[in-house]
């Protein structure tokens, strides 16, 4: 299976994200700030059950592509997820989890990859 481009990896895993209610969806390209990755997604779930079923969406659609992830960390928990999948990171976070870890502050320095996800598409129309 030949493998999809970054930004096909980045729009199914924002699409499997949204279908689950996914909310404030920034991607960030990080590959002039850090070594090792060249995306970051960072969503918002709003309760534990919503972040893990992100989470799932998530990597079910990037396993289906035939990505499988290298680590996933916080999913138990709930109030936090990191998928790995080498270049593409993915971040679930709760809201107030989100405002404490701050990784739009914390990586400014990355150009923000203007893909507007669906709900944010079909707002703006």
């Amino acid at each position: 299976m030949k493998r999809a481009t970054r930004l096909g990896r980045l729009r199914a895993a924002l699409a499997a994200a949204e279908a689950r209610g996914a909310e404030s969806p920034v991607a960030l390209d990080v590959r002039e700030v850090v070594s090792f990755a060249d995306t970051f997604l960072i969503l918002t779930g709003r309760s534990d059950r919503q972040v893990r079923a992100i989470a799932d969406a998530v990597r079910e659609a990037l396993e289906a592509q035939g990505e499988v992830p290298i680590g996933v960390e916080g999913e138990a928990e709930g109030r936090w997820a990191l998928l790995d999948f080498g270049d593409l990171v993915v971040h679930v976070f709760q809201p107030e989890v989100r405002e404490t870890y701050a990784l739009e502050r914390l990586w400014s320095d990355a150009a923000v990859i203007g893909i507007a996800g669906e709900r944010a598409r079909k707002a703006a129309r």
